[in-house]
This record gives structure tokens, sequence and C-alpha cells, in this order.
């Protein structure tokens, strides 16, 4: 099982990847409003990026009701990958 350092080490590659800005860091409370081109349409390419990463697949009320990067580690970490 992943630690939440490590997930959060791992998706902070991925939003600097998905954002175009290798100066981003990611904490367990940041939302897209902390995130300048964090809209609709990029929520969905990060969510295919990060599934990627982890090789998982979120569901669809998992997506619709996440509110902030926190809510994905807990995600994440529930499914051990």
């Amino acid at each position: 099982m992943l630690s939440d350092n490590e997930i959060i080490k791992r998706l902070t590659a991925v939003f600097q990847d998905v954002f175009d800005d290798d100066t981003l860091v990611i904490t367990a409370e940041t939302t897209a409003d902390d995130i300048e081109d964090w809209d609709s349409i990029e929520h969905i390419t990060l969510i295919g990026a990060v599934e990627d990463e982890f090789g998982m697949r979120f569901k669809m009320g998992e997506v619709s009701g996440m509110n902030d990067v926190g809510e994905m580690i807990d995600i994440i970490r529930s499914r051990g990958k």
C-alpha cells in the first residue's frame, strides 16, 4: 500500500505535467480554485492522467464528488494502488 507522501509525490508529477507547470506544488487541501487552469475540461484530462499513473479507474460519482486533492488521495489509497 502506498503512503500518502508517495501518492502526493506521484500526483504532483501528474499535476505538473497536465498543467504544464514544473513549479506546481499540491497538498491534500488543493482545490480547482487554487490552480488557474483547472477547469472542467482540464479536470477530465487530469482524471485520465491520474488513472493512468495509478493503474485504476475512478467511478463517475467519485469524479463528480471530488472536492480536493485529499479526496483523490483517499480513493487512490482505498484501492491499494
